[in-house]
């Protein structure tokens, strides 16, 4: 995988950062989404498995991966995003431009939301 992807990966995690403040965190289970407009396992979600792996963190036991591949379909991508939102995860990985945008703008209308839609 190439320095450029792994910081897109890892960038488009900064996204739902804002959202990790969730009421189940004593269940010790991280909870990761990862949206994606490509088809099926690519190499950034094969990194999203990898990286945390690394870590000691054993995916279905202490670390849960929502997977959300589009497959080139933005509208399906936008549903995806507000699902994630709505599944509280505690970080959304995007894995290219268009989901990080579509993941912004659906972790921003959630925030929106919690505010009464106060900007």
């Amino acid at each position: 995988m190439k320095q450029r992807d792994v910081m897109i990966l890892w960038g488009g995690a900064a996204v739902g950062w804002p959202l990790t403040a969730r009421s189940h965190q004593a269940s010790n289970v991280a909870r990761i989404g990862y949206l994606s407009l490509a088809p099926r396992a690519s190499p950034r979600s094969e990194a999203l498995r990898e990286g945390p792996r690394e870590l000691g963190y054993i995916e279905n036991q202490n670390i849960a991966i929502e997977y959300h591949w589009e497959n080139g379909n933005l509208d399906r991508l936008r549903d995806a995003a507000a699902d994630l939102v709505r599944l509280k995860v505690d970080v959304i990985v995007t894995g290219g431009p268009a989901a990080t945008s579509v993941a912004k703008e659906a972790t921003a209308a959630r925030l929106r939301s919690r505010r009464g839609g106060v900007r």
